[in-house]
């Protein structure tokens, strides 16, 4: 593709000799928080459903991967087009009812198979545990989703979203019983256990969990910021309002927000 020559070209010049000093010094740790803060601007991007901000953030995401095979290629690793022929090679792979012969029912069978594969596959690190390929480094949220999902797979899961409600009710009362007893060590315990049951009632009601967390959080933001204007208007420091005054203020903008 030209398009990519010419950005693999401009790769090559900026490590080059007679290129930028901070690019010919990275590594692949010193940017490696780059791609997950690129990936998080992409993700609002995507929730925002803005075509030129998704086209942008999708070019910041494709400069990591870009930057890490240039940074690879630098140290006779690997190239980008190995990289690029490895994914086309595993597509194929764990695709063989479009590819091969396999059949398929449903895209719940697509899955399975996707998993069996990837079991099979020998270029990985042998894994011990069908949870041996989660990242390490993913958020807490998406991690525990992600496991859950996972040993869903398998068939351990619960039988419907009410069982699992069931199972939140039980961990607010096991909370309950820590925060009498004021065991910080046995609060925080609990609470991983009430957030972990709360992920898996909303991957039952087929609601991506952290999706759901961030719709919450723009919209506690947008809410906030009628207190905060209020507080402005009316010429106080917002810490000096009154609690009784951000609540009504807060109660008049859940009625337009």
């Amino acid at each position: 593709m030209e398009a990519l020559d010419r950005l693999m070209d401009i790769m090559d010049t900026l490590r080059g000799p007679d290129g930028c000093p901070w690019d010919r010094e990275q590594t692949h740790k010193s940017i490696m928080k780059c791609l997950i803060e690129e990936t998080y601007e992409l993700a609002d991007a995507i929730e925002e459903n803005h075509a030129e901000d998704l086209k942008e953030e999708l070019g910041d995401v494709f400069l990591q991967v870009v930057f890490h095979a240039a940074i690879a290629k630098d140290s006779n690793r690997f190239t980008l087009d190995e990289v690029v022929n490895d994914l086309c090679d595993k597509l194929i792979y764990r695709h063989p009812h479009v590819f091969g012969d396999a059949s398929v029912r449903d895209s719940a069978e697509v899955i399975k198979n996707w998993e069996r594969l990837k079991q099979k596959e020998t270029t990985k690190k042998a894994r011990t545990s069908i949870l041996s390929g989660i990242p390490n480094n993913l958020p807490a949220l998406l991690n525990a989703l992600k496991i859950q999902s996972v040993t869903s797979r398998v068939g351990f899961d619960w039988e419907n979203a009410e069982s699992v409600v069931a199972k939140i009710k039980e961990e607010l009362a096991e909370l309950d019983a820590a925060m009498a007893e004021k065991n910080k060590d046995q609060m925080e315990d609990e609470i991983g256990d009430l957030i972990f049951s709360v992920v898996n009632l909303a991957r039952q009601l087929k609601i991506d969990p952290e999706a759901a967390l961030r719709r919450t959080n723009k919209k506690f933001t947008r809410r906030f910021h009628e207190i905060e204007k209020a507080a402005r208007e009316q010429n106080i420091p917002l810490s000096e309002m009154p609690l009784s005054e951000k609540d009504r203020i807060w109660e008049a903008a859940k009625e337009k927000i």
